[in-house]
């Protein structure tokens, strides 16, 4: 379970920011297309002859950042509403799916941008090792970096990230310094 309802905190956002960038609790489209440009930067390889999943998509913003786009996209996010516009948005196949629960498809590259900020430790846990086990050469993804002292938001310190990385057998990328309290990483096999 989240530390806040999933739907309540989307939801009631959505309803006071309209279909925008701060309904997913972003501060702006630049911090949003900061993040996106960190996380594209971990990989060393031409993502046009990739399958990728964007898992918690939101509205698939991240499809339209990554160039060249990926040979195949799939958006996944938990929340109807989220997925519905996500296909308006990019014209993609996008699945309503729950990473801690449903069966994950296979990709090259997972990436996730944000939806892993308000779980609790335990469900970070495991939605970082589904989607590392679904991908066939990593996971790549931004987390809050401090100590987790919110009752709302999920912060971790770079050695317990080094530290899951060691646990599933990754080779572990981070990279920090772009924005305060927020950490980007690559989980490669």
């Amino acid at each position: 379970m989240s530390r806040v309802k999933n739907e309540t905190f989307y939801t009631a956002s959505l309803k006071k920011h309209g279909l925008t960038c701060r309904a997913l609790h972003w501060n702006s489209n630049e911090s949003q297309q900061i993040r996106f440009k960190v996380l594209l930067s971990l990989l060393e390889e031409d993502i046009s002859a990739c399958k990728v999943v964007d898992i918690g998509c939101g509205f698939g913003d991240l499809y339209h950042y990554m160039q060249p786009k990926p040979l195949q996209y799939l958006g996944i996010d938990v929340m109807q509403e989220m997925v519905e516009e996500a296909k308006k948005r990019t014209g993609c196949e996008i699945l309503q799916c729950d990473a801690l629960v449903d069966e994950l498809p296979f990709a090259d590259y997972y990436f996730c941008s944000g939806a892993m900020n308000i779980l609790q430790r335990f469900e970070t846990y495991l939605f970082i090792q589904n989607c590392f086990s679904a991908s066939q050469k990593g996971f790549i993804f931004n987390i809050l970096e401090g100590d987790d002292e919110s009752l709302v938001y999920n912060y971790f310190r770079e050695k317990e990230i080094k530290e899951l990385a060691k646990k599933i057998g990754a080779h572990c990328v981070i990279k920090k310094g772009y924005m305060p309290r927020d950490m980007s990483v690559g989980f490669f096999k």
